[in-house]
């Protein structure tokens, strides 16, 4: 029997050997065996497996009993376990019959995830530790899918295209001069040997949770378990050192007795080439069966990506994953710290020690780092300040200069950038003579042709009590370097260079970079002198820090990983739960700590770069140098209250004023949206005589005790007490999910309902006090009013006696691009507005604008006074707010940007059916994610019962999944489906694309394909 037959004839079959009655039988692919799942009428499932006449018995045998004793261990998955007993059929071939293990190929899963990868990696060890009871005495020992006998598929290379041929020839020459030798010492046992994402199943909980295809199992070197799945969950992917890092620290999680990884490596690149070389075999013999090429292109992608990187490294990274680098007495690391080296004479000379990581206060504003002109007079002014001839530092730290563009590259998790510093650099002025750190001779001289790399360099090399290794000066001046030839002898304290100018060092300041490296990794003068932080641990155990004089203590690694690797954000989220108020949250499921803003970028405490496109609040981009500098100016000369006179209130005001229509002239600075719309309530009451409002369903209008009581998203949601007496709510005009989304004239329909509920005060006898919408409804969904919509509510009201205002905390200073104010979409000219943080950049800065007639109202004998509320500080940077958005043409890019990205998310919408609705203006924008739905299954109140679903969980794993790739997203609106996007006003075209392009890939995972 060599090929499938037809299903009545396997129906008979099992029926007459295991009495089983199915009613189906469907072929399933092998490589081997001859399978087929079968199902019952009460729908339990089989595994029925027919071998090839010409397969071992013995070996067969084997599995069967593997699987038997398997069946007698607790794992934590399920394996195949054997129903009855082996048939031989006529012709000898043998039927087996497995229970069905039920689940989803880990290779069908996207995206697969960091914890799948540690899942994988449990598993292998669970297999090893499971099976290390277990001996047979048909156990293969010899088997084409070993590892460890890669050698025997060389001649398979005949098969293979000359290029492939000679990548293949060159790891296996290099498994049998440095792999081979060390196998014979390896602790052996019987293994799976095949964990495969094809093997592997996946249950709905998005967990490994059944281990199938028990073909490949054989008695060999124990670490080859782990080798299988660290070759695979290398393929298809950016960083494959990476993935197979995360495989390994799951298997050290579980492996009962600790393994030697030192030829980790060389047994994942066996299993490659053997995947290569069967395959190419195949592809000549079989070339019709598509199943045995599945992995040959992934095999060989990634060992063209092993081929670029030295296996010192690599090797370093494993043994940092399996908790094994840092083991032991590190002889090399000991001698650094009892031999200081002199590379500068700091004789008669001040030195300090300087700080230019992520949230270094030394460091500054990020145009410090961006300009090198600024940063070298920033540096120089430091170091004159503190009188200092010399400033020292930067071993292990995380620098945010090394986060611009022209560093990101892709990682498994989206952009990434090193940051990691693996030297010391030296401050201090060009000329400056470089000594020998110790006694060797020069290794290398020449120019580091790297963008940003440390110019002319000197590498010397050192072979002192028993130790060798290297050491790298960087940012030479040319002509020091010029007469330097390798093979030169140098002693300790030999002036070797000089550090050269900024104009050798690519505009950057005068300093001496001083790195040390136990291996020179293939590179010349190239060396890296920066690291990815996942990767630091390997990198700072193969760069240790040298004492330099004057010394330092070392940032020992395993202190460096506590810092900055080993959840500091958990740990500090733990002492914030402590001390802050418990109703206070945090974005995102794994929270972030966040050190530095920059234009429309955060940085976390990794130097990991995020575009923020949430964050309204650093309206012209956070850290904004125009407003640090307005506001640092101004904190040092006068802070104080607003009953003394000083121009910048009155200019302020005056600026403000002419931004909005002329009968809006009157200002009162508060502090935050909250304190202003709490003061505009105040004037609609002392201009009526009444506390009725009128507000929007789902509206936010602040966090005080009067704000909240018209905001239907804080009242009518969780720990809310219901809306109050004195607030009438009017249905969200919402025309894509609402009561009216299909009606004619929306505008008018929706404002009908102010209409009634003025109504329904005045039958009681009582009166209106106004009413309070934003221009563009944030919470509520970033929902655009329908045309006409204010217009006629504002008509309504102020017949009615009441005052109009627009709350435009959010979408006020331009950011809707076609005005400067958001009301201004609608035509209409607001009694009072209200404008929140933005203003000041985040700077905490609010205003009340209103008509002569609402401030001659409020002015009834009782003075408002806020002590804050214009100081000169805060009028300084509202200022600067206004003449950067008017300088930048930041209104203008709003409308330009907007339109774009808008456009784009229309095409994103074309293909996934998931986005029912794009909406917005300028850079206020949001996407409803639906699914279509017959079931009234909203929380919106006033949604109809025939209402599309929200895609309320894919919205939330869009937003997690996006922060993971280094997009900063959130939700909104009733259901908590509506993506906002509403980012600092420096949000480009590079940034959209970027965000569409990271959109597209999450939008096609099955976090977005969930029900």
């Amino acid at each position: 029997m060599g090929t499938h037959h037809d299903s009545a004839t396997i129906i008979t079959l099992v029926s007459k050997h295991y009495g089983l009655a199915a009613v189906t039988a469907e072929p399933l692919i092998g490589e081997a065996d001859i399978n087929y799942r079968l199902t019952t009428e009460d729908g339990t499932r089989y595994t029925l497996k027919i071998s090839q006449p010409d397969q071992d018995r013995k070996t067969i045998r084997f599995q069967y009993d593997l699987l038997s004793y398997l069946a007698t261990k607790k794992l934590s998955f399920l394996v195949p376990s054997p129903v009855g007993d082996l048939v031989e059929l006529e012709g000898g071939n043998l039927l087996r019959l497995l229970s069905w293990v039920p689940g989803r190929m880990l290779d069908e899963v996207n995206p697969i995830s960091k914890k799948l990868r540690v899942q994988w990696g449990k598993t292998a060890a669970e297999l090893t530790n499971a099976l290390a009871g277990f001996s047979h005495p048909d156990a293969p020992s010899a088997y084409k899918w070993n590892p460890a006998q890669t050698l025997d598929c060389r001649p398979l290379a005949m098969y293979m295209p000359p290029e492939k041929a000679r990548l293949a020839n060159f790891f296996w020459d290099r498994f049998e001069r440095e792999t081979l030798p060390g196998l014979a010492g390896l602790p052996v046992a019987i293994n799976y040997n095949d964990a495969h994402p094809h093997n592997l199943l996946v249950n709905g909980a998005g967990e490994i949770a059944g281990v199938i295809d028990f073909g490949d199992a054989m008695r060999t070197c124990t670490l080859s378990e782990l080798a299988v799945a660290c070759a695979y969950a290398g393929m298809n992917t950016s960083d494959p050192i990476g993935a197979m890092t995360e495989v390994i620290s799951g298997y050290r999680q579980k492996i009962n007795e600790a393994v030697s990884i030192d030829h980790l490596l060389g047994l994942v690149v066996g299993r490659l080439l053997i995947t290569v070389a069967v395959a190419a075999e195949n592809a000549q013999k079989e070339p019709e069966n598509d199943y045995l090429q599945v992995s040959a292109a992934p095999a060989w992608d990634l060992l063209e990506k092993l081929r670029t990187l030295h296996p010192v490294i690599i090797n370093a990274r494993f043994a940092a994953a399996y908790g094994s680098l840092w083991t032991g007495n590190d002889s090399l690391r000991q001698w650094l710290k009892t031999h200081p080296a002199t590379v500068i004479d700091f004789a008669g000379k001040t030195t300090i020690k300087m700080d230019l990581g992520v949230g270094s206060g030394d460091l500054g504003n990020y145009t410090n780092y961006d300009d090198p002109k600024l940063f070298t007079r920033r540096i120089a002014r430091h170091l004159e300040n503190e009188n200092a001839g010399f400033g020292y530092g930067g071993y292990g730290e995380i620098r945010p200069v090394y986060t611009t563009d022209d560093f990101a590259t892709e990682g498994n998790y989206g952009p990434r950038w090193r940051t990691v510093h693996l030297g010391t650099d030296i401050w201090g002025p060009a000329q400056t003579p470089v000594l020998a750190a110790y006694d060797g001779h020069v290794h290398m001289v020449g120019v580091d042709p790297t963008n940003h790399g440390c110019g002319n360099v000197i590498i010397l090399k050192h072979q002192l009590d028993g130790h060798l290794f290297y050491t790298f000066y960087g940012h030479l001046s040319a002509a020091s370097t010029a007469g330097i030839r390798a093979g030169t002898q140098v002693q300790s304290g030999d002036e070797i260079a000089q550090l050269g100018s900024p104009a050798e060092n690519g505009g950057w300041p005068p300093h001496l970079h001083f790195q040390v490296t136990r291996h020179m990794l293939d590179h010349e003068v190239d060396f890296p002198g920066v690291a990815y932080p996942a990767d630091a641990e390997a990198w700072l155990w193969l760069c240790p820090q040298a004492m330099i004089v004057p010394a330092e203590q070392p940032a020992a690694p395993e202190t460096w990983k506590s810092h900055h690797l080993d959840k500091p954000a958990e740990r500090l989220l733990d002492r914030r739960k402590k001390h802050l108020g418990y109703s206070l949250s945090v974005s995102y499921q794994s929270p972030l700590l966040i050190e530095r803003g920059r234009r429309q970028y955060l940085l976390d405490h990794t130097g990991r770069r995020y575009l923020d496109t949430v964050n309204n609040v650093a309206h012209v981009g956070h850290e904004h140098p125009a407003v640090v500098e307005a506001l640092q100016q101004q904190a040092a000369v006068l802070n104080t209250n607003s009953r003394y006179l000083h121009e910048n209130l009155i200019r302020f005001a005056e600026e403000l004023t002419a931004t909005l229509p002329p009968e809006l002239s009157v200002v009162h600075f508060v502090n935050s949206g909250s304190e202003a719309n709490e003061l505009a309530l105040r004037m609609c009451e002392q201009w009526s005589g009444t506390r009725n409002m009128i507000a929007v369903e789902t509206g936010y209008h602040g966090n005080t005790g009067r704000t909240i009581d018209i905001s239907g998203y804080k009242f009518a949601g969780k720990g809310g007490k219901g809306c109050p007496p004195a607030t009438k709510i009017i249905p969200m005009p919402d025309t894509f999910r609402g009561i009216h989304r299909d009606a004619e004239n929306p505008g008018q329909k929706y404002a009908a309902y102010a209409r009634q509920r003025i109504a329904e005060w005045a039958d009681q006898g009582e009166k209106l006090g106004g009413f309070i919408a934003e221009s563009i409804l944030s919470c509520g969904g970033q929902i655009v009013l329908p045309e006409g919509y204010l217009r006629e509510v504002y008509r309504e009201v102020r017949t009615a006696g009441g005052l109009c205002i627009a709350d435009e905390v959010q979408v006020g200073l331009g950011r809707v691009g076609s005005h400067f104010w958001g009301f201004e979409l609608q035509g209409v000219v607001p009694d009072i507005v209200t404008i929140g943080k933005p203003l000041g950049n985040g700077h905490p800065l609010a205003a009340v604008v209103c008509t002569p007639e609402v401030a001659a109202c409020f002015a009834n004998g009782m003075e408002y006074f806020n002590t804050f509320g214009g100081n000169p500080v805060s009028c300084s940077v509202g200022r600067a707010v206004l003449r950067v958005i008017k300088e930048e043409g930041l209104q203008q890019h709003a409308l330009e940007t907007g339109d774009y990205l808008k456009t784009q998310l229309f095409s994103l919408q074309a293909r996934f059916p998931l986005i029912g609705d794009v909406r917005g203006e300028g850079l206020f924008l949001g996407f409803e994610l639906i699914q279509p739905s017959t079931a009234p299954a909203s929380a919106h109140p006033s949604a109809p019962h025939d209402a599309m679903s929200p895609a309320t969980k894919q919205a939330s794993y869009l937003k997690n999944r996006m922060r993971e790739l280094g997009f900063l997203m959130s939700t909104d609106g009733p259901d908590e489906n509506v993506i906002k996007i509403k980012p600092p006003m420096s949000f480009d075209r590079k940034s959209a694309d970027q965000l569409i392009h990271y959109l597209s890939r999450v939008l096609a995972e099955d976090g977005c394909m969930m029900p």
